[in-house]
């Protein structure tokens, strides 16, 4: 925290006039696309913003009904849809430092309609997920790497947010590590109210290994780390 007060900075790279990170990572070891339904066409019926914040809860127990693709599909927008493109920034459902939006999100998928077990990444500018592993039992390796919590494997999906810092740091310098962190919080407060209103329930986990789940994505843990977890599934 304190290399990252604003007396400890140096020029941001943004300052020195260099390029910009892209905005999302490239489809460089990804699968096939698969197109998820459009939010503008999915429907989650009317639910009070007032009861979903009353009624927001931890939830650990899910039932094994499965999420249907639209409901993934919501959740993943609201977390990190992409509502428009402008030069150089994006603007999403969720705030973000400087519109920086230095997450990408990959989705361990458990039951989810039409979608085969394993992980994929969510494309939030293509509203596509690519398919990265879909290797049997890696819904166990990802459980222990999240120190043996069970919510893990029984979770309809398990949401992992990739902090991608340098897309931060590009314009606060160090200081960006703490906004990647404030921006973690946006997000995942989402993913909470956004399932109370298609009847399921979430949990956030901040306690994994870092460099064994930093492994499991085949991410290096400098350039790429995860920063936040959280399970979510019906409500059992």
């Amino acid at each position: 925290m304190e290399k990252t007060k604003y007396r400890h900075l140096g020029e941001s790279d943004q300052r020195k006039g260099l390029s910009q990170p892209p905005l999302e990572l490239p489809n460089d070891r990804g699968g096939a696309a698969i197109a998820l339904p459009e939010p503008s066409t999915i429907d989650v019926g009317s639910y009070d913003l007032r009861k979903a914040i009353e009624g927001r809860r931890s939830v650990r127990v899910y039932s094994p009904e499965a999420l249907t693709l639209d409901e993934l599909s919501w959740l993943l927008w609201t977390t990190q849809g992409v509502q428009t493109v402008r030069p150089g920034a994006t603007l999403r459902t969720v705030p973000s430092a400087g519109a920086r939006h230095a997450f990408e999100t990959y989705v361990l998928v458990n039951r989810v309609q039409g979608l085969g077990q394993g992980l994929y990444r969510f494309m939030a500018s293509e509203h596509k997920l690519r398919i990265i592993d879909l290797e049997p039992g890696l819904d166990d390796r990802v459980t222990a790497a999240s120190l043996k919590q069970a919510i893990v494997k029984n979770s309809a999906a398990t949401f992992i947010w990739v902090a991608v810092p340098y897309r931060m740091n590009w314009r606060y310098d160090e200081r960006g590590y703490r906004y990647l962190h404030l921006d973690a919080g946006h997000v995942c407060q989402n993913l909470y109210l956004a399932s109370e209103a298609v009847g399921c329930g979430a949990c956030a986990i901040g306690a994994y290994d870092d460099d064994q789940v930093n492994a499991l994505l085949g991410i290096d843990g400098a350039e790429q780390f995860v920063i936040y977890m959280a399970t979510v599934g019906k409500k059992g």
